[in-house]
């Protein structure tokens, strides 16, 4: 079972990967995680031996674009594939709350050969199962989502939807309040193969991780 981390920090990265995180989600300050610096990225690569995964989001909000913010998201993907990252992740949504499919694909295309995550955007779409098949069609590698739901318990029952539409696909990404106490509920009420969680809350990795020993 891999543990995601998000982090918010170099140092936070390294004690997540020593805490037993299989993957790192880099993000910069901000509500929700914000696009890092390149120096972050570059450090944080430096640091760990676990993939690390660039988050790619311009400012606080929602989901929908603008030219300029998109310009940016387009720079941030060439800077993470630039440090070595393993991974971007991203989403990027409509007024009327589908993807942003022509957009989306040229990040894509721009991020390739790393694989391709969306965050919690997934979680703002209108429909789920609608959602999931655009990012079918697109490529995508992992959809972060807490199954349309405020915590992934909560959202178990989507979540094992999600999975058994996505097969071998793309991988589903449990996250939203996932911890040692109930990871094990989620993990057979859903199936999901990988867990996601902030480890810039003290002791949660290291308390999932123990839990999963």
């Amino acid at each position: 079972m891999l543990i995601e981390a998000y982090v918010a920090s170099p140092a936070q990265a390294l004690a997540a990967e020593d805490e037993g995180a299989g993957r790192i989600e880099l993000c910069g300050p901000g509500e929700g995680g914000l696009t890092p610096s390149v120096a972050a990225m570059r450090e944080t690569l430096a640091l760990v031996r676990v993939p690390v995964h660039v988050m790619v989001r311009p400012c606080e909000g929602g989901f929908v674009y603008n030219d300029a913010e998109y310009a940016l998201m387009k720079k941030a993907v060439l800077d993470a594939k630039s440090a070595g990252a393993a991974g971007v992740v991203f989403g990027m949504l409509n007024d009327d709350l589908t993807f942003d499919v022509p957009r989306m694909r040229e990040l894509i295309t721009l991020a390739r050969p790393l694989r391709v995550a969306v965050h919690r955007a997934f979680d703002g779409c209108a429909d789920p199962d609608a959602g999931l098949e655009t990012l079918l069609a697109l490529g995508v590698d992992v959809v972060l989502t807490a199954g349309h739901a405020p915590t992934a318990l909560e959202g178990a029952a989507t979540l094992k939807r999600l999975v058994a539409k996505a097969g071998d696909r793309l991988v589903i990404l449990a996250g939203g309040s996932v911890r040692a106490e109930n990871v094990h509920t989620i993990l057979a009420e859903s199936g999901v193969p990988e867990i996601h969680a902030r480890a810039t809350s003290p002791g949660i990795i290291a308390g999932l991780a123990a839990a999963l020993r």
